[in-house]
């Protein structure tokens, strides 16, 4: 059954991804479900390959500036930016700034596990220490297909 959650800033698992913060605001435990809500701080020239989700996807920018991609479009988006990708949307983001920070929900819930397994549960509520290899993208997006994603690899020159 879902619950009334009331976290406070430093609350709930948090994950290093793709050389970013993932915050875990409402699980999917949290909702029997229903929705997920990640917070994400990402530096810039990060964030994950093109994908689609099973199911909708809320993204709203809360600090710096984000490059989003939709399918075929591009735009350029800023703090107080909402965007809603309906189940299927093929979609990235990357920031532009030095940093950006955006609240993500997702309907269905379910993607905080999927996160918990490509993640690395994050030492301190930081941006991790820059990686010296390269993410593995091939894991990603085949933990990603179990939960339903499908992702674009950027093959390698």
């Amino acid at each position: 059954m879902a619950k009334t959650v009331v976290r406070q800033h430093d609350e709930g698992d948090a994950y290093w991804v793709l050389g970013g913060l993932y915050e875990v605001r409402v699980s999917s435990d949290d909702t029997n479900g229903e929705m997920t809500v990640m917070e994400m701080t990402v530096p810039a020239g990060m964030g994950p390959p093109p994908h689609t989700h099973p199911g909708s996807e809320a993204f709203r920018v809360l600090d710096g500036t984000v490059r989003v991609h939709i399918n075929d479009e591009t735009v350029e988006a800023g703090p107080g930016a909402y965007f809603f990708f309906p189940a299927g949307t093929l979609e990235t983001f990357e920031p532009v700034s030095d940093t950006a920070r955006v609240l993500v929900t997702y309907l269905p819930g379910g993607i905080d596990r999927f996160f918990a397994e490509v993640g690395e549960p994050a030492a301190s509520r930081e941006l991790p220490p820059p990686s010296e290899t390269p993410p593995d993208l091939e894991r990603l997006a085949a933990v990603g297909e179990r939960y339903g994603m499908q992702m674009q690899i950027p093959e390698r020159s």
